[in-house]
């Protein structure tokens, strides 16, 4: 298959000569570990401190990963990218909040995004994550098969009536869902009232799609058994595929309580994995429906190909490929260009309320081999080409 990630041209058409110019900026920070580390602990303080940077922060790193402060902040940013055939996952990215008046903020959030996404075209899918709908540690209880106290169950119950209601919702208007994937230590519960939730909605077509990350060795098998319960109980999978971002908060955790690491033992061993469930999914696409999420050009490539082998159309409603807002837009853009349903994670919320997102962006390029170095070389590219028009 042709070598189409490297067309700078179409990649950026949608980038002034400005907004690049902040992203070779961006990336060039990024690039450069102890600068990130000095950036993370400054703007941290900074916003403690009630510093007035928010302006700053909102004119560099926050513009260049975000699409806005709220959903109707975001809608430039989503209709300008569908103007190249890029779509958009609206996701409320602020974190870490563990208040009842907070869970029911998000479950409010995560509605309005699926009547959004109802409204418009150019926003297929809804999206949350499951500890923004009830405590990670009570995800990591109902897991552990421990018994809850009275006032945990009624807790737990109140989680999964936020997660009925949203997938309800969601099914009810036919916008697909996509719920994120999270520690391991509290994946078990979550991934058992997703399963719960595909059963009682997948029934028509994949509506609830759950994730998988497969820097975990388990997810594979854990795939082939939802499977088997599919065949069974009647009903679609959808499922998101990415690779993972807590690899070193997993490794620590596992070396620390004494248990075998659920991370494979190098990232050749993930991408492998990552493929093969890529693989299986394709070999059984009729009762099933995938969004690979990657930032990684091979990746990518095998699931073309496979289409390709499988005679499966480049726009077919069950294939979909995801990149994150800000990053890889040399994959999503040409994709697009091609035909392929591609859409952006668009992340919003308050500036001081995403930092801690936008701050696991910038580790996660710093600590991902190669990812800023191939950024910075398509941005250096495009500059260079654009130059030369001059």
């Amino acid at each position: 298959m042709e070598n189409i990630f490297n067309n700078t041209q179409i990649a950026f058409a949608l980038k002034s000569d400005t907004e690049l110019d902040r992203a070779y900026f961006l990336f060039k920070m990024i690039d450069n570990e102890p600068l990130v580390r000095i950036g993370t602990a400054v703007t941290n303080f900074a916003i403690k401190a009630h510093l007035p940077v928010e302006g700053l922060i909102r004119a560099t790193v926050f513009d260049h990963f975000c699409g806005g402060v709220n959903e109707n902040d975001c809608l430039s940013v989503v209709d300008k990218m569908y103007t190249k055939g890029v779509s958009s996952v609206l996701d409320y990215s602020v974190e870490g909040k563990e208040e009842e008046s907070q869970f029911d903020a998000a479950l409010a959030m995560t509605l309005k995004t699926i009547e959004f996404a109802k409204e418009r075209q150019a926003i297929p899918f809804a999206v949350f994550k499951p500890t923004g709908l009830g405590r990670l540690d009570l995800y990591e209880k109902v897991g552990s098969k421990a018994i809850l106290t009275t006032s945990e169950q009624a807790e737990w119950d109140r989680v999964v009536d936020r997660f009925d209601l949203v997938c309800k919702t969601a099914h009810y208007k036919d916008v697909a869902l996509l719920i994120d994937a999270e520690e391991s230590w509290m994946q078990d519960a979550a991934d058992d009232l997703v399963a719960q939730m595909m059963q009682k909605y997948n029934k028509e077509k994949a509506i609830v799609f759950n994730t998988l990350q497969m820097y975990r060795w388990d997810r594979l098998d854990y795939l082939k058994q939802l499977h088997e319960r599919a065949k069974q109980e009647g009903f679609y999978i959808g499922m998101k595929l990415v690779r993972g971002a807590y690899m070193e908060k997993e490794n620590a955790r596992a070396e620390e309580k004494g248990y075998p690491t659920p991370i494979c033992p190098s990232k050749e061993a993930t991408d492998v994995n990552y493929d093969a469930a890529v693989l299986y999914m394709l070999d059984h696409i009729d009762s099933m429906a995938i969004f690979a999420g990657t930032h990684n050009e091979l990746s990518s490539y095998t699931l073309m190909n496979l289409m390709q082998e499988r005679g499966i159309k480049n726009n077919d409603e069950r294939i979909w490929f995801g990149q994150l807002y800000g990053m890889s837009d040399n994959i999503s853009y040409n994709l697009a260009a091609n035909r392929y349903n591609v859409a952006k994670y668009l992340p919003f919320g308050p500036v001081k309320d995403v930092m801690p997102y936008l701050i696991r962006r910038a580790e996660e390029n710093t600590s991902v081999a190669g990812q800023t170095s191939r950024e910075l070389s398509m941005i250096k590219a495009e500059r260079t080409r654009r130059k030369s028009l001059q």
